[in-house]
């Protein structure tokens, strides 16, 4: 006699609505109401689209500080025979939001993880952005920590490639200010609200976003910016001029040493050191 032996269920990977209800498919909605259980970044907001939809699949909460024990839980379901959706609070799972771990540990246990396609901000906002879409990177969440935010921007000021980020909306003047500084004038859309009644799109240079969102200071609701890529090596020129003015202004009207002038120059105008430091010793 064979002995019985249980065949995995499979964990599918549920795209949700970012916004707008009606911005789900037909066959996500047959998935959420056909599978064993859900797996919900917050139960609750999941509840809502279950709701308007008439379906009643048991919800189980998992998201970004229960993922690793939640995971294990998940795995075993998956291992007994059931069937999994995964969900987030909006848009795709595992993009800047849990789901990373238990797709992880389904694919080394060889059970099926199934995609299930749909709305993401990322996508949405690059595609009314009018800035290039043949290729972009996509950064994830910009830190609310300053000096992070620093580091963060430095690390992609020569990437030629169209820039995708998350902000919160809380500090949006603040990061576009510190994008000013590191990557500099560029054109930028601020999408904030996407899919829902007040959606805003605001496209323009870094400047004029900055004053747009100065008048229009209650900001609500996670912004997406898609920002223009760095232009290419060639189209860069340094004016040793313009750096020699620039040390001396640090220098006589702030007070500078001469090698925190060196830091200032390089960190505002995105230059390489060396020719920052081999101006500075002409002074």
């Amino acid at each position: 006699m064979i002995p019985f032996m249980n065949i995995p269920g499979t964990l599918y990977i549920v795209s949700t609505p970012i916004g707008n209800l009606e911005d789900i498919t037909l066959r996500a909605l047959r998935i959420l109401k056909e599978v064993d259980l859900i797996a919900a970044e917050d139960t609750r907001h999941t509840r809502k689209l279950l709701s308007a939809y008439d379906i009643h699949t048991p919800l189980t909460s998992y998201f970004d500080q229960n993922e690793t024990q939640k995971s294990g839980y998940l795995l075993q379901n998956l291992l007994d025979g059931k069937s999994i959706a995964l969900v987030s609070d909006a848009g795709t799972p595992g993009i800047s939001d849990p789901g990373y771990a238990v797709i992880v540990a389904a694919i080394a246990q060889q059970i099926q993880v199934v995609p299930i396609p749909g709305p993401s901000a990322i996508i949405t906002a690059l595609t009314v952005s009018g800035l290039a879409l043949d290729s972009f990177v996509f950064i994830g969440f910009l830190t609310n920590k300053h000096s992070a935010r620093i580091k963060q921007l430095k690390a992609i000021q020569s990437e030629q490639k169209t820039l995708v980020c998350y902000a919160s909306p809380h500090h949006i003047r603040q990061t576009l200010i510190d994008i000013h500084k590191i990557l500099g004038n560029r054109r930028i859309a601020a999408a904030r609200e996407l899919t829902k009644k007040f959606e805003e799109i605001v496209r323009g240079t870094v400047e004029t976003v900055i004053e747009h969102f100065s008048e229009n200071i209650e900001a609500k609701g996670e912004f997406t910016l898609v920002i223009e890529g760095s232009e290419t090596p060639e189209k860069k020129e340094i004016d040793p001029e313009m750096i020699l003015r620039e040390l001396q202004k640090c220098i006589t009207e702030q007070n500078l040493s001469k090698k925190d002038a060196v830091k200032y120059v390089v960190d505002t105008f995105g230059l390489p050191k060396n020719p920052v430091y081999q101006q500075s010793l002409k002074l």
